[in-house]
């Protein structure tokens, strides 16, 4: 495993990058509603894509994915490929995945929306996965490990009565999406990769309503919960600094001072 460490001028342009996801995230979270398609989701990043001077798409062309987004709805738990016959419904649950690149540098987050009204047991499903990311984020300090923030996450979503995906896990981050190290959102505390200092990673918890396990559909893209139950996803890129996290991928999220060397 062969981590890259970022400076502080490095993790400046990766917020640049991350306040460029944000900003369309807005964009795409609000048109999430029931009437539109996920292929005009997509349609809509891929506009705001090539408004912005120096932004391409992360996602398209990588591994041979043929979207700007990916959008996960109920079952699907992430890799959800948009389409035009898949139709936002009241009551629906999407999970809206999306990365660009700007600066040399990869920015990646994602966030699950309500369609309409949604019911109250799906609601909670969002509101615990949200709640476990930020926990997962609260581990981000030098000194811990990646151990920390699996445990963390695993927890607390166990004890609101979830599961956790196992399968996909979250990833370090930089001048490409994916880098070392892997970052389950599974594990026990003090264990794994010890955290220092100018690491940046995407913690993205995948959590079901009902059982952990899960399938890849015949599109070798689209993940399912095995059990079809619902389920949701939040992601955020994170750098580690001696000040404690700061979330890169959240536009209120302040930076620090200075890196430390640890």
């Amino acid at each position: 495993m062969r981590i890259k460490y970022k400076s502080l001028e490095e993790i400046k342009l990766m917020r640049e990058t991350n306040l460029v996801v944000s900003d369309i995230l807005d964009i795409l979270c609000d048109a999430a509603r029931p009437g539109v398609s996920t292929l005009e989701l997509d349609e809509i990043a891929h506009r705001e894509i090539k408004r912005r001077k120096g932004v391409t798409s992360a996602f398209l062309g990588y591994m041979d994915y043929p979207k700007v987004l990916c959008t996960s709805v109920n079952e699907v738990v992430v890799h959800g490929i948009p389409r035009k016959d898949v139709v936002l419904e009241d009551g629906d649950l999407i999970g809206i995945d999306f990365g660009v690149f700007k600066n040399g540098f990869c920015g990646d987050s994602a966030r699950t929306v309500p369609v309409g009204v949604v019911s109250a047991e799906t609601q909670k499903l969002m509101d615990t996965t949200r709640e476990a990311l930020q926990l997962g984020i609260e581990q981000c300090q030098v000194g811990n490990r990646l151990g920390d923030i699996g445990e963390a996450v695993q927890k607390y979503v166990q004890s609101k009565g979830f599961s956790v995906v196992r399968l996909f896990v979250g990833h370090g981050i930089g001048k490409a999406m994916h880098e070392d190290p892997p970052v389950p959102n599974h594990g026990r505390a003090s264990t794994g990769k010890r955290l220092k200092s100018g690491l940046v990673i995407a913690i993205e918890p995948m959590v079901n309503a009902g059982s952990h396990e899960v399938e890849v559909l015949d599109d070798e893209w689209t993940a399912v919960t095995k059990d079809r139950s619902m389920s949701a996803h939040f992601e955020h890129s994170i750098a580690i600094t001696k000040e404690g996290p700061w979330v890169l991928s959240r536009r209120s999220s302040t930076g620090p001072g200075q890196l430390g060397s640890e």
